[in-house]
């Protein structure tokens, strides 16, 4: 675990960007397809982004976006159950 830290630290920059331009694209199709949104794509999408996001938030030890992506993560999981209606 101690050198996937070490690899995610060394390219901390570069993920964050990768995992905000993912949340982006995630939630800019949802507000340009609306209702013919592939929300089940759109809710994994954004939660990997979520864990992304999260993961570099706890390795910089910034605890107010830990928090928000770990929230994230949550919408995200919940999203997804709905897509697959098992939540309803």
């Amino acid at each position: 675990m101690r050198s996937l830290n070490d690899l995610i630290t060394r390219h901390l920059r570069s993920i964050e960007m990768v995992g905000v331009l993912m949340r982006i694209f995630s939630f800019s199709l949802v507000s340009w397809l609306g209702p013919q949104s592939p929300f089940l794509f759109v809710w994994a999408f954004n939660t990997v982004d979520a864990i992304m996001l999260s993961w570099c938030a706890i390795l910089k030890k910034d605890t107010a976006y830990t928090v928000l992506n770990i929230f994230w993560i949550g919408v995200g999981i919940i999203g997804i159950l709905r897509s697959l209606d098992l939540l309803h």
